[in-house]
């Protein structure tokens, strides 16, 4: 029988569960809760900044986000921080519930209707030995590799195959979920009807990088299942008869995974703005240029935008809870202000995970303005990117205005 625990992302209590050592080991090595030893043999679970679940044999230890994310509102997070063209449509019609069992569903929805027409086929370079020519034969590696033979020659041809980038991503992915224990017998027949599908295609090797590949009109059905499984290969992991037991995680630092999302979509946002949007930018807090970079106070921002080279909009995002009187950690105003002061710009937006209304602080004794600026994550796709183009656009009237101001313009 399985047994289903289930965290909330700020808990910091819970009672004791039993089990064994090896099983204890599993899963705080998972990187996804805390494990401390209870009385009577029992263990105290807890979060430890991470989200997601880990199913060890028949054991499901889940925590869930604190916004109350549902499972497709976090895989878009996560596919639009990589790729800003990530749709809501990709990641459609998942199911509130287990997380292991709606992705497993997902991928097998997915992938059926993209292999609904027959598996893609596509051109891919190969560089081989052979006795015949084919192609064109490379002189160099024949010189260098077999000196003096005439053959084997080393040749270079384009092959008409099904071993391509898209369906390497997608046996990949399907092969990685067969490994998940206690799949449904439904879910788990689907998958390997389609594995055997893409016969002929090689799994991606472990720990091998995920292959690129792009949007085209001939592949634009298999997009979705592209996506999903592009997900499903960065933030999971299976292991089959490890030990006594089976492992399957999926892990996320949502902080990460909100921080990436802001910047990807603020990029978007500001587009079509003058101006270039650069994510992590370097800035000295002090002015000692004779001594070396290395003995400097460098900090770097999440998200500057820059117009004609000059720094003119500042972000900050924040995945994090409020205290009980609805404040955030001063030390965050601190950061913003040190960021305004290195970077000679009287306003900056704090941009953080919750709900609420926006809301500046101007700093004492300064004309320096702080702008609390919340984001609902459980919204919706598009209303979250919504949120993100409001964002955009307050702050670049707000730039404006202060641009007018300063030059005197009324």
């Amino acid at each position: 029988m399985l047994r289903h625990v289930v965290l909330d992302e700020l808990q910091s209590l819970a009672e004791p569960v039993t089990l064994d050592g090896e099983t204890a080991v599993l899963l705080r090595d998972s990187g996804l809760v805390s494990v401390s030893p209870a009385l009577n043999g029992q263990w105290t679970v807890l979060p430890c900044g991470t989200v997601g679940a880990v199913q060890i044999s028949d054991l499901l230890v889940e925590v869930r986000p604190k916004s109350k994310l549902k499972l497709s509102s976090l895989l878009f997070l996560l596919g639009y921080a990589k790729d800003p063209g990530f749709r809501p449509v990709d990641v459609a019609g998942l199911e509130d519930g287990e997380l292991f069992s709606a992705l497993a569903e997902s991928l097998a929805r997915q992938v059926q209707g993209a292999l609904a027409r027959g598996v893609l086929n596509g051109y891919v370079n190969v560089d081989e030995a052979l006795r015949t020519v084919r192609g064109r034969i490379r002189v160099g590696d024949q010189m260098s590799r077999r000196p003096g033979m005439l053959l084997p020659l080393e040749v270079s041809y384009d092959d008409f195959t099904v071993d391509i980038a898209e369906n390497r991503l997608l046996r990949s992915a399907i092969r990685l979920m067969l490994l998940v224990p206690r799949l449904t017998e439904d879910v788990r027949g689907r998958l390997a009807h389609l594995d055997s599908k893409l016969d002929g295609v090689q799994p991606l090797r472990f720990g091998a990088g995920i292959p690129a590949w792009t949007e085209s009109r001939l592949n634009e059905h298999y997009v979705p299942a592209l996506r999903l499984a592009e997900i499903i290969l960065r933030n999971m992991s299976a292991e089959a008869g490890l030990g006594r037991h089976q492992v399957a995680s999926f892990v996320v630092t949502m902080s990460t995974v909100f921080e990436d999302f802001v910047t990807t979509a603020l990029s978007e946002a500001l587009a079509s703005r003058p101006g270039i949007t650069m994510p992590q930018y370097p800035v000295f807090l002090d002015k000692d240029d004779q001594l070396a970079s290395s003995a400097r106070i460098r900090m770097y921002v999440d998200v500057v935008h820059t117009i004609y080279g000059t720094p003119s909009l500042i972000f900050d995002a924040k995945y994090k809870a409020s205290s009980w009187s609805g404040a955030y950690p001063n030390a965050d105003y601190y950061q913003m202000l040190a960021y305004c002061t290195a970077l000679e710009l009287s306003r900056a937006w704090l941009v953080y995970a919750g709900r609420g209304t926006p809301r500046q602080r101007t700093i004492a004794h300064s004309h320096i303005r702080i702008i609390e600026f919340p984001i609902d994550v459980s919204q919706n796709p598009k209303a979250l990117v919504a949120s993100v183009q409001n964002l955009a656009d307050a702050a670049m009237q707000a730039f404006e205005e202060d641009s007018l101001a300063f030059a005197g313009v009324e």
